[in-house]
């Protein structure tokens, strides 16, 4: 471990379902990270001696790494509610891992004061790799930085992709979701017509992995907590919609975005899947 990274003054901020495993894997590594989250432990699974109050939080944090669900969420971290910009006097280092809109995180750096780096490091995976600590990170920063950064990717994660400068990271990752989505929704479609001709589910999802059709929710249907679950404002597939759109703000001007939008509204649609 560099010996400019000390191991305190390591904080997440929110800390559900990929943040409070990525809370746990750091403390595993040896760091001794503290985590924040506006929920009450209860709604939590972590140990509460883990969570700090904001007072708490905020008094020794050097490295935040948010983790909360979207831009208002981040802009109450940062700059409202709970304004860590201003309130933790050490912070040097914010490190975004929500999925956000790219045009919104790379304006973040004119509205963070310069002293304070800024690094964003979405990551892919679903709970079960941030359990495992295997996450896959897009990384987005100066070169350094990350370097410096690197052993807290290291106790999270398994693959590590330097995108470019900061912003870079947000950019890829809004991309390969715009694939998991259009993955999700239509692999989705696919078993509920395979049910209509009375095809069945796990003979069909181990054809599909050895085959053409292969892909991440397909080869990890049984695994991943979310493949079978109907759309809802607060779970994964809600989020997937949330990051279409994200995807769909970063577009190139002037693109087509017929299909994008089609791939949001069949996520829409998603029912259960018993």
């Amino acid at each position: 471990m560099p010996q400019n990274l000390a191991t305190t003054g390591i904080g997440v901020a929110g800390c559900g379902r990929m943040g409070g495993p990525m809370l746990m894997a750091l403390r595993n590594a040896g760091f001794d990270a503290k985590g924040f989250d506006i929920r009450p432990a209860s709604a939590l699974t972590l140990p509460a001696k883990q969570l700090l109050s904001l007072p708490n939080f905020a008094a020794d944090l050097r490295v935040l790494i948010t983790v909360v669900r979207d831009i208002d969420q981040t802009d109450d971290l940062l700059f409202g509610a709970q304004n860590l910009i201003d309130t933790a006097p050490h912070l040097s280092t914010v490190i975004i891992s929500s999925t956000l809109s790219p045009r919104y995180v790379r304006a973040l750096r004119d509205k963070v004061p310069s002293h304070i780096t800024l690094i964003d490091a979405p990551m892919s995976g679903a709970a079960i790799a941030a359990e495992e600590a295997r996450l896959s990170f897009m990384l987005g920063g100066e070169i350094d930085a990350l370097a410096q950064h690197q052993p807290l990717f290291d106790a999270m994660g398994a693959h590590f992709h330097h995108m470019g400068p900061f912003g870079a990271g947000m950019q890829a990752k809004v991309l390969n979701n715009l694939l998991a989505a259009t993955n999700t929704a239509m692999t989705r479609l696919v078993l509920d017509w395979a049910d209509q001709s009375s095809i069945d589910e796990a003979a069909l999802l181990k054809l599909i992995h050895t085959s053409s059709g292969q892909n991440w929710l397909a080869s990890g249907f049984d695994e991943i907590e979310f493949a079978r679950d109907g759309w809802a404002e607060d779970n994964t597939i809600g989020i997937l919609t949330k990051d279409v759109a994200s995807a769909l703000d970063a577009a190139p001007e002037h693109s087509d975005i017929t299909l994008p939008e089609a791939v949001r509204t069949a996520i829409f649609a998603l029912k259960p899947r018993q």
